[in-house]
């Protein structure tokens, strides 16, 4: 049976996850992906005792690590019998024990810095957004390989999540009975509107929300992009997830976004959080959000390189969290 597996190999398991530091590092990492420098400041720890502990829980096969550039990120196994053991340890750890309640309001801490960060770096910059977006191929290129991913349409209604400046609400406009951008940034915000209004396009506006909490009810679009979005976010998964969401049967998502680089200027000086994305990281995220994924386009650039994902929505939408609809 594939779902045994030998008494030394669990026992040397169970071994690894037997010490209050490590559940408590099994518990934030199956919320998050972190690093030691997280970890050590949630932890109240020293670097060198936090990255021990990781090294055997990882060598257990209870976590999982991986690099980006310079930096590492640890994350709950997502596969295999190791991963299947972290998650019935973290499960049946209470999460109203007052040690793990502090360690998660630590968590709670460490990513609204992050948060708070990326909106730092938005309102500074949303003036120069379109132009940083050079670094890659040509805009006008991505922008017909987006529509090219779209499909002819019409469409009723399209959501761009993230639109920054609002460029992709401009592009997608004419396919659309209504558009609707939405970011985070009053700034981008506001520079979005100024170009909608400068175009004419009264079928388009923008809304401020959450993507990881969509303020639409299930089912409200016919098409949603994520165009330049995922590496900065945390949960990227989740975003995905929460696109499909709002997505209805028969509709298309489709994601821009790098492919992995080692542009490190970027996480420093853009606040980028991931250096890009493996091909297969989004066909597995689209495909756990209930979508079918249906291809992606490589457009090499220097230096970096862009790929385009679609995906479709072929059944009744996944329920997640209830949100109520913007009035319009």
């Amino acid at each position: 049976m594939t779902d045994l597996e030998p008494l030394d190999l669990l026992l040397e398991r169970l071994r690894a996850a037997a010490e209050e530091t490590r559940l408590r590092l099994l518990v934030l990492c199956a919320d998050s992906e972190l690093t030691v420098s997280d970890l050590t400041a949630i932890l109240g720890q020293s670097q060198p005792r936090v990255s021990r502990h990781l090294k055997v829980l990882c060598d257990a096969g209870l976590l999982e690590r991986f690099r980006e550039g310079s930096w590492a990120f640890f994350r709950l196994s997502q596969r295999g019998l190791g991963a299947t053991l972290a998650r019935g340890l973290v499960e049946r750890l209470s999460l109203q024990d007052a040690q793990i309640q502090l360690d998660l309001g630590r968590l709670h801490t460490v990513k609204q810095a992050r948060a708070e960060c990326a909106a730092r770096y938005f309102d500074e910059n949303a003036a120069d957004w379109d132009r940083i977006r050079t670094l890659h191929v040509a805009d006008n290129e991505v922008e017909a390989a987006v529509l090219g991913r779209l499909g002819d349409g019409p469409f009723g209604d399209i959501l761009d999540i993230g639109t920054g400046t609002g460029r992709l609400l401009e592009l997608l406009a004419p396919k659309a009975e209504r558009a609707i951008g939405l970011d985070l940034s009053r700034e981008m915000l506001a520079l979005a509107r100024a170009n909608l209004d400068k175009a004419g396009l009264k079928n388009c506006s923008v809304r401020q929300g959450d993507l990881y909490a969509l303020p639409f009810p299930a089912q409200s679009f016919d098409a949603v992009t994520l165009h330049q979005v995922l590496h900065y976010l945390e949960d990227p998964a989740g975003a995905v997830a929460e696109a499909a969401r709002v997505l209805r049967p028969g509709g298309r998502l489709v994601i821009v976004d790098f492919a992995p680089h080692d542009l490190e200027e970027l996480r420093d000086r853009h606040a980028h959080r991931r250096l890009g994305f493996p091909q297969s990281d989004i066909d597995t995220w689209c495909e756990a959000a209930g979508l079918e994924a249906d291809g992606s386009q490589v457009l090499p650039g220097k230096p970096l390189t862009v790929i385009l994902w679609s995906a479709r929505h072929v059944g009744a939408a996944p329920i997640r969290s209830s949100a109520v609809e913007l009035s319009r």
